[in-house]
């Protein structure tokens, strides 16, 4: 599960990379939306900011959405208009509940 975590991060980073500055800001691949959650997760998790209960919850959430990703992939490689759209809206929440864990003010002891 590690190294399926850690491959996505890659693929969305070495994706950020090559794709031109001004289309990187209007869109987002969901590989580079991965990435960055899961960087963001991480990062919480070294900083203090998210206990251990809270990462766990968060990676959970985070491994159940890739699971959806790749089934939604597996039925023809690419998104349909709703697929996209549907993951799109979990990953702004899931987004959304890292940075309100992260700012809760519940630090790591």
């Amino acid at each position: 599960m590690k190294r399926f975590l850690l491959a996505c991060a890659a693929v969305g980073m070495s994706a950020a990379m090559v794709a031109p500055a001004a289309q990187a800001q209007r869109y987002q691949s969901i590989n580079q939306r991965q990435g960055n959650l899961y960087n963001r997760i991480e990062q919480g998790v070294r900083n203090g900011s998210l206990n251990r209960r809270e990462a766990s919850r968060l990676r959970t959430r985070f491994a159940n959405l890739s699971r959806l990703e790749h089934s939604y992939r597996r039925s023809g490689g690419r998104f349909t208009y709703n697929e996209r759209a549907d993951l799109n809206r979990r990953f702004d929440a899931l987004s959304s509940a890292v940075r309100s864990q992260k700012h809760d003010r519940q630090m790591r002891r």
